[in-house]
This record gives C-alpha cells, structure tokens and sequence, in this order.
C-alpha cells in the first residue's frame, strides 16, 4: 500500500494535468481557428469580389457579379469542410468533409457555414474510426477496394443524412442566433456583445467567438447586402489601441517601456494577444475595454457601416482593405471612437491606481524577483550531471499560441532575432498551434493563461510560460540558460 505523500502527489500529478473548462474551450477555438486560418485568403477573395463588382460595389460588373452566389454558396463551405475533415482523418478525411457537406449545401436555404465546420471534422472522425477498426484486417491485394469502397459507401451514408438531418437541424440552430442578434440590431443593444466579446478575448477565447459565431454570420450578411457590422464587433483594433496608448502614458514603468512596441504590433500586425497581459495585469482596465468595445459597435451602427469580409488578422491595413464602398467614414470613426474611449477611461482607472511610493516598491520586487529567476537558471545549469544535461539537450523551443500564427509567430521572430544577436546558432526556434508542437521539442513557451491547455497537450514537456511577448523575465531566464549552454 502506498505511502499517504505518494498518493498525494500522484493526485497532485492527475489534477495538474487534468485540463480546465477554459483550457478545453481554448482549444475548441484553436480547433475552429485551424480550420478557418487556411483558407481566410479564400474569404478574402470573395470579399473583393463582392466589394467590387455588385450593383452597390466600386465598378459593379454584372457578369463577374454572377461568381459571388456560387462562391459563398459552395467555394467556401467546402474550403471548410475540406480543411476540418483532413484535420482530423488526413486526405481520406478531406474527401468524406466534403461529401457531407455537399448534402448540408444542397438542402439549405443559407450557406453552410457553421455546417461545414461540423460535417467536416465529422466527416474526419467517422473514416479514421473505421480505419482503425480494420486496420491489418484486410486481406493481402484488397486495400485497394476496401479503401475506395468504403470511402464511397460512408460518405455516400454521411451525404444523405446530411442532407435530411443534419442540415435542417444546424439551419435551424443557425436561425435561431441570427434571429437573437438581429434582435439586438433592431433594439439598439447590439453593443451589448462587448459584455462579452471583451472579457473572453483577453481569457484567450477570442477564436471561439469570430470564427465561430461571427464571421458566420457575417458572411451570410454580406451575401445579401455587401457587407456586415458583424465582422466588426469583436475584432475592432480600436479598443486595445486606447489601452495599450494609456499604458505608455500612464502605467508603471515596465508598461511604459514595452507598451509601445506592443502598440505597433498589435495595431498595424492585427496581433491582439499583445494586449492581454495589459489587462490582466490590471484587471479594472476590463471597463475600458468593455466601454471601448460598446462605442465602437455603436458608431458602427449609427454610420450603418460594416466590412465585407472578416479581417484577419484584426490589423488596420485589414479593416481598411476589406472596407466598402460607403463605409469607409462609418468604420474610421468607429475605430477612433472605441479608441479614444477606451484611452480616457483607462488612463482615468491607472491614475487612480497609481501610488509612487507602491510604484517604486513593486519596482523593486519586480527587479529583485527578476534577478532571482537568472540566479535560480544559473543554478539549475550547475546543479549536477542530471541538470546539465537537460541545458544540454535543448536544440528545439518551440512557441506556441491558440492558432500558432499570431503571438507564437511574433514570439518566436523575436527570440531568433535575440539568439542571431547574441551569436547562439543551431537552435531550432519556431511556432505553432499549442496541440501542433512537435514531439521533438525541447522547451514550449506559452502564454501563462495556456498553460493548463499546453500541459494536457504535453504532459511530458518543458514548459515555460510568459506575460509578455517582447520583453518577458522568463525568456530572458531562458536566453541566460542557452548562453552557458553555448558557452
């Protein structure tokens, strides 16, 4: 029988690595992310053509006017389906997405979206598992058949209850959301989102919400009028712009110093995940945010303006390029409004948080604490041969973030950046989706708010979380450990 600490820290171990409700949503919105990122050059396309050459557009063109029912109709929810069904079961996946989804497409009144993005993982899964039920089961000279066969017969299953179930049962679930925000539309309280579009975004759920509820919708806006408010209303740059400008004028020292670059990136790069440390290190700045959001929606509203595609990244040069005719002085005030509110009201929360001598104090710890993370990788490197040996061993960090093409990709630009400049050479330094890490990594750097997500995904993994994708303590800790490493 084992000892009570053993038990302890068995359970201790389970629960550790056992993932949080955020964590798992976290990785739904990575999931859908993936599925979306690829062919958002596709969405991009078919926004340009729809800006372009519809009666309202800039040179309407009646003959290319005719490709934008058929793109939307077809192009596009097969992209996803595609995408989702290799994501999960490979090629053979791919092909039983897009079969199924030909029968959601097929008996719909509406494009098939969000049906796409569930048919074609759906599809995924059902050929894997069938895969693996007879793998080494097939006689010698028959894989062939058995493969072509089976393929056809599943997806030729999956299309017709596509077609009678499936679809209707997600038509109608997708009625029923556009019907409740349209609601909002009408009432005047569509600002209302921001109640819960800016607090998820900064929890790293921002993927759950745009791509998989808004930037549905907003396509199936746009396919009947050109553009939609809906692809503004949680990826406005405006808010997290006003933030991140009352940090560098109003925060404490480290805030001042990084805010900036994090300005830049954040507002020309679209790369939104810059501001979240922000507002997490000072949690009432939420307000802002909120306030922020909620006057950009509403300018949005009053100008009647929206976008014709949805912008992503959420960069201004995206917002500006997707723009269409009519809209252009409706987005830019949005934009400058949810700016400059979410600015006064933040600056008015650091201000009254702000005590010099708490400012110099937690100055201090935060200097002190620094050098005691160097100090404990300092020790670590010259603890014995088990420790060397790990410093030893690192040759591959890998960033990873919630889709692994925002913040993990500057994050690793600018590591590499560090480690050419300190002369470090032979490491392997580049980013990816958290579940996407490969099993040849000898160090993963996440955000601290993914660290639940990146521990159930790599158990076994050295894991180093961060605050901030610029300047962090722990990067430096970890540039310290590859310098003796090199040395």
């Amino acid at each position: 029988m084992g000892s009570p600490a053993k038990a302890t820290n068995e359970s201790n171990v389970v629960e550790m690595n056992r993932p949080t409700t955020r964590a798992r949503v976290q990785a739904f919105g990575g999931f859908l992310t993936n599925m979306v990122l690829p062919n958002i050059g596709a969405f991009i396309a078919w926004g340009l053509l729809t800006a372009l050459f519809i009666p309202t557009g800039w040179i309407p063109n009646e003959d290319l006017a005719t490709i934008v029912g058929p793109a939307i109709t077809y192009l596009l929810p097969l992209l996803l389906a595609i995408t989702g069904g290799r994501m999960v079961g490979g090629q053979r996946g791919a092909v039983m997405g897009a079969i199924g989804a030909i029968g959601l497409i097929v008996g719909s009144d509406i494009p098939m979206f969000l049906g796409a993005m569930v048919i074609g993982p759906l599809g995924g899964l059902i050929i894997k598992k069938f895969d693996q039920a007879i793998e080494n089961k097939v006689p010698a000279g028959f894989e062939m058949i058995v493969n072509n066969f089976s393929l056809g017969i599943l997806g030729f299953l999956l299309m017709i209850v596509s077609f009678y179930f499936i679809g209707p049962v997600i038509e109608s679930a997708n009625n029923f959301v556009t019907a409740s925000i349209e609601a909002l539309v009408a009432t005047g309280l569509l600002p209302l989102l921001s109640l819960i579009n800016e607090p998820a975004k900064v929890l790293f759920l921002n993927n759950v919400i745009d791509q998989g509820i808004y930037y549905p919708l907003g396509m199936q806006a746009a396919a009947e009028t050109g553009k939609s408010i809906y692809f503004t209303v949680a990826s406005n740059p405006g808010p997290g712009l006003g933030l991140l400008i009352a940090f560098t004028f109003f925060g404490k020292k480290a805030a001042r110093r990084t805010a900036p670059g994090a300005m830049i990136i954040h507002f020309l790069g679209g790369i939104h995940e810059l501001y979240f440390p922000y507002v997490l290190m000072k949690p009432l700045t939420i307000i802002g945010m909120i306030l922020g959001g909620m006057t950009g929606i509403a300018v949005f509203s009053v100008f009647d303006a929206g976008l014709v595609a949805g912008p992503s990244p959420g960069s201004i040069f995206a917002y500006l390029g997707l723009t269409p005719k009519g809209s252009f002085l409706g987005i830019i005030a949005g934009v400058l409004a949810s700016t400059v509110v979410t600015f006064i009201v933040t600056s008015l929360i650091l201000k009254m948080e702000k005590n010099k001598d708490d400012d110099d104090e937690e100055l201090t710890q935060s200097v002190e604490k620094s050098k005691a993370m160097k100090q404990q990788g300092k020790q670590l490197s010259n603890a014995g041969s088990e420790n060397t040996k790990k410093n030893e061993d690192i040759n591959t960090v890998s960033f990873a973030c919630d889709a692994g093409a925002g913040s993990s990709a500057l994050g690793a630009t600018t590591f590499r950046k560090k480690l050419k400049k300190k002369g470090i050479e032979g490491l392997e330094v580049k980013h990816y989706r958290i579940e996407d890490a490969p099993a040849h990594s000898d160090i993963i750097v996440v955000h601290k708010d993914l660290k639940d997500r990146a521990r159930h995904a790599h158990p076994n993994k050295e894991i180093i979380t961060i605050e901030n994708y610029i300047n962090d303590p722990n990067l430096e800790e970890l540039m310290d450990r590859l310098e003796e490493q090199r040395a």
